[in-house]
């Protein structure tokens, strides 16, 4: 058996059930560990039940085996002299073929690339796919904004926009001066010279913070020449949406997915809402870098145009599979 350790938000859960789904279709028997990340007061939601997914979970037995974490006294004595005996590995990379290589592991990591579901990437998209907002179950108030998003979305040339701000994760480190305001500034300029008259569609873990940097943003477009009505009309091109959650996060995620095109932050949210666009013609722009001193070339899938950190286009080539 493996036990894949379920960790992180929605985004995460969503790859790390993506992995589930293959190795399955490998014939291996695959199980949850949905305990260890998910008991503390702090513990993100486990989100994947918003579409309609069940899942097989590891009791605590199974999972203890595995990591040798018992805590009867002869195995903890056992474990101070020999030393721990645990049956688990964790994924070295963005992709790391070992992973699928195994028949009885406890499997721990992210497991953030297509790569490891390339071959049923299309069992993969169906299986993500929303319900009618109507199925939903929405309060009223949270179904009309909802609702008046999407149909705003529908009505014209619409990028998603998702600012995840760096300083809001735990290690800071790994992702400082990845997403940086010149990263998005560069992004949205690169849409608006690809995309006739679109409108970006705001969202962000920090409103308040975003909601200054477009109004930043929307002054240093604006010129002496542009007349009133065309300083007005630029700044309804910008629309921040703020009527979520951590817990209504996945309808954020959906609206950012019927945008036509995307720009997206270093996250698995961000990541996710543009790979179920289903628009053939998408365009998706993201940081040329997504953890810094990482190879992140595995995270990224065809077509995706690649901006660094000062605002400039980098198209790299992705690793071939």
């Amino acid at each position: 058996m493996i036990i894949i350790r379920m960790a992180g938000g929605l985004g995460n859960q969503m790859f790390q059930y993506a992995l589930y789904e293959k190795l399955r279709s490998m014939g291996k028997e695959v199980k949850f560990d949905d305990i260890n990340e998910y008991r503390g007061e702090r513990a993100r939601p486990i989100m994947l039940a918003v579409f309609g997914i069940t899942y097989p979970r590891a009791d605590w037995n199974e999972i203890t085996a595995f990591t040798d974490g018992s805590m009867k006294w002869k195995n903890r004595i056992r474990r101070k002299l020999l030393g721990r005996r645990a049956i688990e590995y964790e994924e070295q990379g963005f992709f790391d073929p070992k992973v699928l290589t195994f028949d009885n592991m406890y499997l721990k990591g992210a497991f953030q690339s297509e790569r490891y579901f390339a071959d049923i990437r299309d069992d993969i998209q169906k299986l993500y796919t929303f319900p009618e907002l109507d199925e939903m179950h929405l309060p009223e108030k949270l179904y009309m904004a909802t609702e008046e998003y999407l149909q705003r979305i529908k009505s014209g040339s619409s990028v998603g926009l998702h600012m995840y701000r760096s300083d809001s994760r735990t290690d800071e480190e790994l992702y400082e001066g990845i997403c940086t305001e010149k990263y998005y500034e560069g992004a949205v300029r690169f849409m608006q010279d690809k995309v006739k008259n679109a409108t970006f569609y705001v969202f962000s873990n920090e409103p308040k913070w975003v909601k200054n940097w477009v109004e930043g943003l929307i002054e240093s477009q604006q010129t002496e020449e542009m007349s009133k009505e065309e300083k007005a009309a630029l700044r309804e091109k910008f629309i921040l949406v703020e009527s979520n959650t951590e817990y209504t996060g996945y309808l954020d995620m959906m609206l950012m997915s019927k945008c036509d095109h995307s720009i997206i932050s270093n996250s698995s949210f961000s990541w996710w809402s543009a790979y179920l666009n289903t628009n053939p013609d998408k365009i998706v722009v993201a940081p040329d870098r997504w953890k810094n001193n990482v190879e992140s070339a595995d995270i990224y899938t065809d077509g995706m145009v690649l901006i660094d950190p000062r605002g400039r286009v980098n198209r790299k080539e992705r690793k071939e599979s």
